[in-house]
């Protein structure tokens, strides 16, 4: 408990402008689930906008397309304008786009809402965890980077309660409400000391420092913070320098296997076809819309306890115990399906497949479906944060495609069984490569972690002399000129 309690002395600030700086989390958790409630609403008689059911399928692409197009402008505006105007911009365009699906009467006006939120989701999936990364202390830096995923799955859980029972109207109307609370506090947040640095903007940068770090002595740290960015800054910071340098092309290849493995892991497939899934189960222990409220919740507590312990048991503990049990969870599923596509009788123990699905809430969130957004906020150096996070928001769309048509054609081709298997066998393989190739960044500074990955161990001594007393003073001078 003390040590729990140690892990917040001092981080109040930090704390504050992480929970605001985040707030859109909550937006794009409910535009990331809102078409699972709204579709069979939007294709009925009942609704407002005329939809057929071809125009209903499409909304869930027009997200995807939408975050993949955003890429070249998410690379962009993090370096260029910051990476706090980068989640103000996000919030304002996804607080317009919920204006427009509460008031929109075509489905055009929804196409090109759910395309936008696309564009704002991989902004502040960008910006975010580069924000709260280098403004967090060490010591709760893993806490603080997980918030970003409590934030989305807390949306999630209130686009399926309120989704299914009340007016179209409403969602749109807590969504906005969500996001006008974000762009009322987090403009009195300060930016980040690593990106004004990197500016030459020192006394800017040795202000927010204080902001984080109150009534502590900043100016070791802020030394070291320096001299951090004056070396990233002799690097070179090209799109090809991902996989040319050694310490780079290890960051891109965890964070590449891991985001596109989460949706290997049938993040994207259970999400958006649960209701779909638990009834060709044919369960009828629980319907369908109050076991996706359960699973939400499930999601969010699980992610909540492994926000708390991240920075206790470290990053890779985590992963493999959670991909493992991940794995279990949706052989368990396969197994079911494939019994019931032979002719065996299951209605006896038909609730499997709703506990199968509610034991992999808790274990994909206690793991594989936080810890990534931890660490791709830690493994890339500041020169290559922007391209580093964006590639490997990329592969998260990607992943995300490709278990989606995955899906589709083996459940239609063959049966629900057989990508179950798939995503079953997913899991294990990633956690193999988890045990064999991730390093542990626990407790680790963002520049220990940078010599980590080029199989470096720096001594405290060596670090220092790093950079000639001579480029900081140098550096120094001509920030303050600046």
């Amino acid at each position: 408990m003390e040590d729990d309690a140690g892990l917040f002395t001092g981080t109040k600030t930090q704390l504050l402008a992480a929970t605001f700086g985040t707030l859109f989390a909550i937006s794009d958790g409910m535009s990331y689930g809102w078409t699972a409630p709204m579709i069979p609403y939007l294709i009925s008689k009942n609704s407002h906008i005329k939809t057929t059911k071809f125009e209903a399928e499409w909304l869930e692409s027009c997200l995807m397309i939408g975050s993949f197009l955003g890429l070249p402008f998410t690379i962009y505006l993090v370096d260029k304008i910051g990476r706090k105007r980068s989640l103000l911009l996000a919030a304002v365009l996804s607080l317009v786009s919920w204006i427009v699906i509460a008031s929109c009467q075509s489905m055009v006006w929804l196409f090109i809402a759910r395309f936008t939120f696309g564009v704002t989701a991989n902004t502040s999936f960008v910006a975010a965890p580069m924000y709260v990364a280098e403004i967090a202390d060490h010591k709760i830096r893993g806490f603080l980077s997980s918030i970003i995923y409590l934030n989305m799955l807390f949306g999630l859980i209130i686009v399926y309660s309120v989704g299914p029972f009340l007016p179209f109207y409403v969602s749109p109307i807590i969504g906005i409400l969500v996001l006008l609370s974000e762009l009322i506090v987090f403009p009195f947040m300060p930016e980040t000391p690593y990106y004004l640095l990197s500016k030459g903007k020192h006394a800017e940068a040795k202000k927010s420092l204080q902001y984080f770090r109150p009534n502590t002595d900043i100016s070791i740290e802020l030394k070291d913070i320096t001299k951090a960015v004056i070396r990233q800054k002799t690097e070179t910071s090209r799109f090809q320098d991902l996989f040319l340098v050694k310490g780079n092309r290890k960051a891109i290849i965890i964070m590449a296997i891991l985001d596109a493995g989460q949706h290997l892991c049938a993040l994207s497939v259970i999400l958006m076809n649960l209701h779909s899934i638990l009834e060709a189960a044919g369960s009828i222990y629980i319907d369908s819309s109050k076991a996706a409220i359960i699973f939400g919740v499930i999601m969010f507590v699980a992610a909540c306890v492994s926000s708390v312990k991240v920075d206790q048991y470290g990053r890779r503990a985590l992963l493999i115990i959670s991909l493992i049990l991940t794995g279990l969870c949706l052989g368990t599923l396969a197994l079911y399906f494939n019994l019931k596509l032979s002719g065996y009788n299951v209605q006896a123990v038909s609730w499997i497949p709703i506990v199968a699905v509610m034991f992999y809430a808790a274990c994909f969130k206690i793991g594989i479906g936080i810890v990534p957004i931890v660490l791709t906020a830690e493994i890339f150096s500041t020169n290559m944060k922007a391209l580093g996070m964006a590639t490997s928001d990329l592969m998260y769309v990607v992943g995300s495609i490709i278990s989606l048509q995955i899906y589709q054609w083996l459940a239609y081709s063959y049966g629900l069984h057989l990508p179950f298997y798939l995503f079953a066998a997913s899991s294990f393989v990633i956690a193999l490569f988890t045990y064999l190739y991730i390093p542990e960044t626990k407790g680790k500074t963002l520049e220990e972690i940078q010599y980590l990955l080029k199989g470096e161990v720096p001594k405290t001594s060596s670090l220092l002399n790093l950079i000639s007393s001579k480029s900081y003073n140098t550096f120094l001078t001509n920030s303050i000129t600046n």
